[in-house]
């Protein structure tokens, strides 16, 4: 049946999952941690509905627990990073922790990450910046099975790209000075900042596809359909069902999703896999797709210290004023409220921390079958 737990509770149970894969104690408690913070921000496409393939990812040999970053070029303001295939969770953020005291000494650091298992939620680099008063803009591709079909193509040719942006807004919350550390909340899996109310730092996170391949994932396991302009079949018909790209169909092939804004999703998604994987020397998806578990990313960050490049006055005044001017538009029809950016994933973590994280019959199932793989009970 269908459940609710509380975060701390789930946090536990994934941690013992991730633990059985050979993670140290303190690898698992934070990847479990960070997927369990997507969760309570209302994405549990990049959540622990995760867990079941990292298991077989591990099994494969496609993830690597307990690797961190191997720095292959550090200048001061560029670092070049292998992930060489560890936790996304781990290597992400030992990369953000190497990228933020650089962009703090020299204005900014231009940060390539190759060979990172799933990275999953991009905002929380994002956030780890915004929290040291950083800009962060993040270009992430994926080399996985293309579940993205390219602008008037009719197959998968890509992954879901994500582009994230992180803006530090003056009056959200900082932490007292200094980089975060690898057991600090940022880094572990906390919320940099306060949750609830409407306020914070500007943090755009979104997929180049029209909806991230877990979204899709969530809703084939809740049995839902969704709006029309998502998806196409392996045909190239146009679809309301999700299992196309969650299952193999009746040919053995997979639909795709779309970009966003067509064309112009399109190109972004192109960019990210430019930046992403051709650039950071991760590589890009040109080859048929396989059946592996494994999910690599490659992420090209650029952080940005606004007091060193001279601007800090001008930019929280500036930003202050913009975002007070948005706020000031009267409601549109079926809206309350003009909404930042950052804003409906504060307020889902101060109400599912309290409420406790839903989780599907199919999905937890999965996760109690993954723990069951690695010799874990979580039923």
């Amino acid at each position: 049946m269908p459940r609710t737990i509380q975060a701390a509770t789930l946090r536990t149970q994934v941690a013992a999952i991730i633990a059985g894969t050979g993670s140290t104690s303190v690898e698992a408690e934070q990847v479990a941690a960070n997927l369990v913070l997507a969760n309570l921000s209302g994405h549990d496409s990049h959540g622990v509905g995760m867990v079941p393939r990292y298991v077989d990812a591990a099994a494969e040999g496609g993830l690597k627990p307990n690797a961190s970053v191997k720095i292959n070029l550090d200048t001061g303001p560029m670092l070049a990073l292998d992930g060489q295939r560890g936790y996304g969770q781990i290597v992400g953020v030992q990369a953000m922790e190497l990228a933020i005291p650089r962009a703090k000494q020299h204005g900014t650091c231009v940060l390539s990450l190759a060979n990172a298992h799933h990275l999953g939620r991009i905002g929380h680099f994002a956030e780890m910046a915004t929290a040291q008063g950083l800009v962060s803009m993040h270009f992430v591709n994926v080399l996985s099975r293309p579940v993205v079909a390219p602008w008037g193509g009719g197959d998968g040719r890509f992954g879901t790209n994500p582009c994230c942006i992180g803006i530090p807004l003056k009056g959200a919350h900082r932490p007292a000075a200094g980089p975060p550390q690898g057991g600090a909340a940022p880094s572990g899996g906390g919320d940099p900042h306060a949750a609830g109310e409407p306020g914070g730092d500007f943090i755009l996170d979104y997929a180049t596809s029209r909806v991230a391949q877990g979204k899709m994932r969530v809703a084939h396991n809740k049995g839902e359909r969704v709006p029309p302009g998502y998806l196409i079949d392996e045909h190239g018909a146009p679809t309301d069902d999700p299992g196309v790209v969650v299952v193999p169909q009746s040919n053995g092939l997979f639909g795709a999703l779309m970009t966003f804004g067509e064309h112009k999703g399109y190109g972004m998604a192109v960019a990210c896999e430019l930046l992403g994987g051709a650039l950071t020397g991760g590589g890009t998806w040109h080859r048929p797709a396989d059946t592996a578990r494994t999910v690599l990313n490659g992420m090209l960050a650029i952080v940005i210290d606004p007091a060193k490049l001279g601007t800090q006055a001008s930019f929280e005044e500036e930003a202050s004023a913009f975002i007070s001017w948005l706020r000031q538009s009267p409601p549109g029809q079926g809206f309350d409220a003009v909404q930042i950016a950052g804003e409906p994933e504060r307020r889902a973590r101060a109400a599912r921390e309290h409420e406790g994280i839903w989780l599907d019959d199919a999905t937890w199932g999965e996760i109690v079958a993954a723990g069951a793989k690695v010799g874990v009970s979580v039923g």
